[in-house]
């Protein structure tokens, strides 16, 4: 198993992202944590950034999973972990989710008899800039979108134009679907390194390779949910997992009783008996890096 994982980094790393574009999961029922966790060993010249954007993960990702390194000068040779372990955000698990303290996108549909779940980093918005929160529908699509620039933001760039086409120069980059509410649009970027920063004025950007794939698969009409969820907990096989982000608006004041309520919510949903590890979960609260920890079990 170690020997393949590391033979596909390799691939991924050799490989245009456009040809793995958005990571995909079968969701198995009862079960809500996916993927696997992994190193990748620097090369000369190589940025977290890069290793990022190769992996698919954003760089606030990248940045809490390996503290202390670096990003931009980090030693030839180094080990970076790849937390490409994820738990769900709590439901539904309809349509596309964007979890904002998390910085992910999770697009779930049916594909045969299986769920599936797509997920990509994202950018969003800056301080008080931030996406609101609840439900909109995607109500347009658009390839080679012209972005029509909002007064507010002119105002605080005078030299920017009123249209700008489509091209280099355009934030939204190739494909941009546009949300129901507000002057929001999941979209591409001309700027990658903004992927798992706050960098927006309230849209969700993407990695053009990210984006390129998504657009195809969503209809119009697809349900689009803006939910603010920095501590999520989830299960796979008779393990509990908690996963911890930073809490970037400062919106939760008692973690620790959030994570009890959603144990109490799972044993509802499945049927099964939680047992947590408190002073695991106090531990993982405290070093909010991301990566989810086995924090209790299924009895």
């Amino acid at each position: 198993m170690k020997i393949f994982i590391r033979l596909l980094a390799a691939l991924i790393l050799l490989c245009p992202r456009g040809v793995f574009g958005l990571d995909r999961f079968v969701v198995s029922e009862g079960q809500s944590v996916f993927g696997e966790i992994f190193y990748h060993t620097l090369s000369a010249n190589e940025t977290l950034l890069d290793v990022a954007r190769a992996y698919d993960q954003g760089y606030n990702q990248i940045v809490l999973a390996n503290p202390g390194l670096d990003p931009w000068l980090p030693p030839e040779g180094h080990p970076v972990l790849i937390p490409k372990k994820f738990v769900l955000p709590e439901g539904p698990h309809t349509g596309i989710l964007i979890n904002l303290p998390e910085m992910r996108l999770y697009y779930f549909r049916t594909e045969g008899r299986s769920l599936t779940v797509y997920t990509a980093p994202i950018g969003v918005g800056t301080e008080g800039k931030l996406t609101t929160e609840g439900v909109y529908t995607v109500y347009r699509k658009k390839e080679r979108p012209y972005w029509h620039v909002p007064p507010s933001i002119r105002e605080e760039d005078p030299s920017l134009p009123e249209v700008v086409p489509p091209g280099p120069e355009n934030p939204l980059g190739n494909y941009a679907l546009y949300l129901s509410r507000g002057a929001y649009a999941i979209h591409g970027t001309n700027k990658p390194w903004g992927i798992g920063r706050r960098v927006s004025h309230g849209c969700i950007r993407l990695y053009p390779e990210d984006i390129e794939a998504l657009f195809p698969l969503v209809p119009v009409g697809t349900p689009v949910r803006v939910l603010y969820q920095p501590v999520k907990l989830g299960l796979k096989g008779d393990r509990v997992y908690l996963q911890v982000f930073p809490d970037i608006e400062g919106r939760v004041s008692e973690p620790m009783l959030q994570v009890i309520k959603m144990a109490s919510r799972l044993e509802r949903e499945t049927g099964y008996n939680i047992s947590l590890d408190l002073f695991r979960v106090r531990k993982a609260l405290k070093n909010p890096n991301g990566v989810p920890q086995v924090v209790g079990r299924v009895k």
